[in-house]
């Protein structure tokens, strides 16, 4: 089933199904569908189901219709376009099944599979688990050992000044 969906402000989310073979859009309360804003001319267009198509006829409107912004006399309004009357933007939804993928199934990629809880308990996958399921295993790094040793030996450095500085000073 086509329905239209409003999508200015507020009004959004409003929607009219399309259920009868011509529906008329407009100010005043006589159309099928009725949108009372200034915008929109009185009779401002109609609707027409064409068979699968949906038509859209404007009926002299003084605010124009258009879809996905260019003006429109009359054409077929396919679904997801944005169908504009004066100020009011409004969408085409289908309940039909989507496209179908352009993408051949003897492409499809495969996925490698997750880890499973049990291999985690167990330490049985490889990949940075330790087995003694201790968590991660440690890599050695050669920088951290290289810092820890002049931190050591600057340590080292102060600890002598300011014993030295001590003992001048009790002199």
């Amino acid at each position: 089933m086509a329905k239209l969906v409003l999508l200015s402000a507020g009004m959004t989310g409003r929607t009219h199904e399309l259920t009868v073979d011509k529906t008329t859009i407009g100010r005043v309360e006589d159309n099928t569908f009725q949108i009372a804003e200034p915008s929109i001319s009185s009779h401002h267009c109609e609707v027409l189901l064409r068979g699968s198509d949906v038509v859209v006829r404007d009926l002299n409107s003084t605010n124009g219709t258009f879809i996905n912004g260019e003006k429109v006399t009359e054409t077929v309004l396919k679904p997801s376009q944005i169908l504009r009357l004066g100020q009011i933007e409004m969408r085409l939804e289908t309940e039909a099944p989507p496209p179908p993928s352009k993408k051949p199934v003897d492409q499809t990629m495969v996925m490698q599979r997750g880890v499973k809880l049990d291999e985690l308990e167990q330490g049985t996958r490889p990949g940075g688990f330790d087995t003694a399921g201790k968590g991660f295993s440690k890599k050695d790094d050669k920088a951290n050992k290289i810092i820890w040793i002049v931190a050591g030996v600057f340590g080292f450095v102060i600890i002598c000044l300011i014993l030295y500085a001590i003992s001048l000073t009790s002199k």
